[in-house]
């Protein structure tokens, strides 16, 4: 099926986030409240010394209790690849400036997205973050009454499944068994709620997440028994 698809058809992505406030103690007696409850699902019963408070840092992974501090993209031009990334401590304008994006330049039949974990992570937080935000979703991510195959949502992933719903396989792991270099040389996903928090180093997140994008799109080209791109084939644009 990837064959079907020119590399310069697919906007790569990846997200990072984080817990919407520093702290539980920050959170309105509300949403303490409601954290609490959700965080009963994820406590394992012989975790004795865990608690709402000590595990909130994993908030960030549930868009409603989260938010997005970086969107990092990738597209083929020509020659090369290209990363862009939005990043920063106002999601609005993050979400906006990847809308727009989206609207001006993949807003066609023709476009896909494709992200690692996508379709379960990327896509729907992206979605639900938007209209949290009060953002009008752009169609790409529109997917009431659309038909599965009218909805363009790659996901390397997915295709590492080969139908196999039970099976999960990481990024890092997929990219030491295709001998494409890593994107965890520096930090890790659970590292970035520190780094936000406690480091204010968002650029170091924001390289972290490119990073992610372009192992994305090593792989997808793998999967087509393509060459990966070499270190002087990748431009930032951020």
């Amino acid at each position: 099926m990837t064959d079907k698809i020119k590399n310069n058809q697919i906007l790569f992505l990846d997200i990072e986030t984080v817990p919407a406030e520093p702290s539980f103690k920050e959170l309105s007696a509300q949403m303490q409240k409601l954290w609490k409850k959700k965080s009963k699902y994820l406590i394992k019963p012989e975790d004795k010394n865990e608690t709402p408070e000590t595990i909130y840092p994993k908030a960030g992974i549930f868009a409603e209790f989260g938010k997005i501090i970086c969107i990092s993209v990738g597209f083929f031009y020509k020659n090369t690849f290209r990363t862009k990334s939005f990043f920063g401590n106002n999601e609005n304008k993050i979400l906006t400036d990847f809308k727009n994006l989206i609207e001006k330049s993949y807003n066609s039949p023709e476009k896909y997205l494709c992200a690692h974990n996508g379709k379960e992570f990327d896509y729907p937080y992206i979605a639900r973050r938007m209209l949290i935000n009060g953002i009008k979703l752009p169609e790409m991510l529109n997917l009431a009454g659309k038909k599965p195959w009218e909805v363009k949502h790659l996901d390397t992933l997915e295709l590492w499944k080969f139908g196999d719903y039970k099976h999960y396989t990481s990024l890092e792991l997929l990219t030491a068994v295709f001998n494409i270099p890593t994107p965890k040389d520096d930090i890790d996903g659970s590292m970035v709620y520190e780094i936000y928090y406690k480091e204010n180093d968002i650029e170091r997140i924001a390289e972290y997440c490119e990073k992610d994008v372009i192992a994305t799109a090593q792989l997808f080209l793998r999967y087509k028994n393509r060459d990966i791109l070499k270190p002087e084939d990748i431009i930032s644009l951020t």
